[in-house]
């Protein structure tokens, strides 16, 4: 049976707190029903869906998802676990927050990913985004556990200074983790020494670059791989599919 979903956010928001040094909580991405159950057999306490993963099982490019159609993705996901599952909602959709956080809700999420970049890569305006940000913490309560993506690496100007300045706005808003990623493993130390709070990092699914527990040794609480897994099973997909040729 499962928990009920006020159970599932505080165990999701306790993962995140207390970790000793170098044991940050891992989270693989499942993009659809199946890949979370195989996650949660393995025995991870938690699941985060990647917008983009999700995409490629539904036939969209990365961003292009319809929100009706990942959102009704994201429960098929929760649905199909017991484990709590924060879903990667991109942008928001331009939903106003209250809408945003029924949907999350309704969809069985416990967390949301929302990222400070608009289309074209362009990154909101701080202030405003931070704004959005206080109005989904007011709408959820303690619902839901809001990741908030700092894009400066992806999209902006890489300086270090800047992502630790957005990041403290966004847990001024009542962010629980901020995650900037594509932040390079070397200017990790200076970040989580800048951030308050729990810091998510990006790990590469192949192998290449550090692993989660060396991203834990520099200062890591969390660790997502975005769609690296889901691509990684589309590449063991074609090669099966090259031999039955």
């Amino acid at each position: 049976m499962s928990a009920p979903a006020t159970d599932k956010t505080d165990l999701f928001r306790t993962l995140h707190r207390g970790r000793p040094h170098g044991d940050p909580l891992v989270l693989p991405g499942p993009w659809d029903a199946v890949s979370a159950r195989v996650f949660a057999e393995a025995g991870f306490p938690a699941l985060a869906t990647p917008s983009a993963g999700v995409a490629a099982s539904l036939g969209y490019e990365d961003g292009a998802t319809p929100a009706d159609e990942m959102f009704a993705a994201v429960a098929r996901i929760a649905r199909a676990v017991d484990v709590p599952v924060s879903a990667d909602v991109e942008g928001g959709y331009g939903l106003a927050p209250k809408e945003l956080v029924e949907r999350l809700l309704e969809a069985g999420a416990v967390g949301c990913n929302l990222e400070d970049s608009g289309p074209g890569g362009v990154l909101r305006d701080m202030r405003r985004h931070a704004d959005y940000l206080a109005e989904v913490r007011a709408a959820a309560a303690d619902r839901l556990f809001v990741n908030a993506r700092v894009d400066t690496f992806v999209h902006g100007d890489g300086d270090p200074e800047r992502a630790i300045e957005r990041a403290a706005a966004y847990v001024a808003a009542g962010a629980d983790c901020v995650y900037p990623i594509l932040a390079p493993a070397d200017v990790l130390p200076l970040l989580r020494s800048g951030i308050a709070g729990p810091l998510n990092m990006l790990a590469r699914a192949d192998g290449e670059g550090p692993s989660p527990a060396v991203l834990g040794e520099l200062g890591a609480t969390r660790v997502t791989f975005g769609p690296g897994l889901q691509r990684r099973s589309a590449a063991a997909l074609r090669e099966i599919a090259a031999a039955l040729r």
